[in-house]
């Protein structure tokens, strides 16, 4: 089924919930984006959203982060373990002054990702392959993201080698992330990073409540 119009507006009025105008271009994006990701699911297996809760538990739920974060024009973002692109993706379409870097370990998800980056005619978005534990590049990056990925004691490793001074690592959780909140603390100072927060961030038209944890490493 495509993505219908009922879809749009209720991705569009969600995101102006938390203040985040998404205006025609991206509408248009995101509409092509869960068409491409529908179409390719068919024959690869990149998730088990059903397409009609899309824009609520893909694209929205991404989103979220505008609740705890604004990113700012020119600022560099690297989503780790992208899977499907999110958040990354759909953060890049949001925010097209992002620069935004999707990195996967599974070549076939990025071809499908730059098949439809190219397809979207977004400028602000590049692909890596590779995997976090290598840490390609350093820490360069002013956020680093990572959605459903793995337990907060593990993330920290994963996430805090990209960021650089005075940027953050976002971690996407449930509302169980209490004990690895626990887990976590005794980790942070080798990185000289602090907890700054953890939101609660209602999902629009569901009953789900997402966690984001937000690491900040010190200028």
């Amino acid at each position: 089924m495509p993505f219908t119009e009922t879809q749009q507006i209720q991705l569009q009025q969600g995101a102006k919930a938390w203040g985040l105008d998404l205006n025609a271009l991206a509408i248009e994006r995101f509409t092509l984006y869960a068409d491409h990701l529908e179409e390719v699911n068919k024959t690869f297996n990149l998730t088990r959203v059903r397409p009609e809760e899309y824009h609520t538990l893909h694209f929205l739920d991404s989103l979220s982060l505008y609740a705890v974060l604004q990113p700012a024009p020119g600022q560099k973002l690297l989503d780790v373990g992208t899977g499907a692109g999110l958040p990354g993706l759909a953060l890049a379409i949001a925010f097209p002054t992002l620069q935004v870097t999707l990195m996967d370990a599974t070549l076939k998800r990025l071809r499908f990702l730059d098949a439809v980056v190219a397809e979207l005619g977004l400028s602000n978005v590049t692909t890596l392959h590779a995997r976090a534990e290598q840490k390609v590049g350093g820490a360069q990056f002013d956020i680093v993201t990572a959605r459903a990925v793995a337990r907060l004691p593990q993330l920290v490793d994963l996430l805090l080698p990209f960021v650089n001074r005075g940027g953050a690592a976002i971690a996407y959780k449930t509302p169980a992330v209490d004990e690895e909140i626990s887990d976590t603390r005794p980790l942070l100072p080798r990185y000289r990073a602090t907890l700054e927060r953890v939101a609660k961030v209602a999902l629009p038209e569901t009953d789900i409540v997402r966690r984001l944890v937000v690491v900040r490493r010190a200028r």
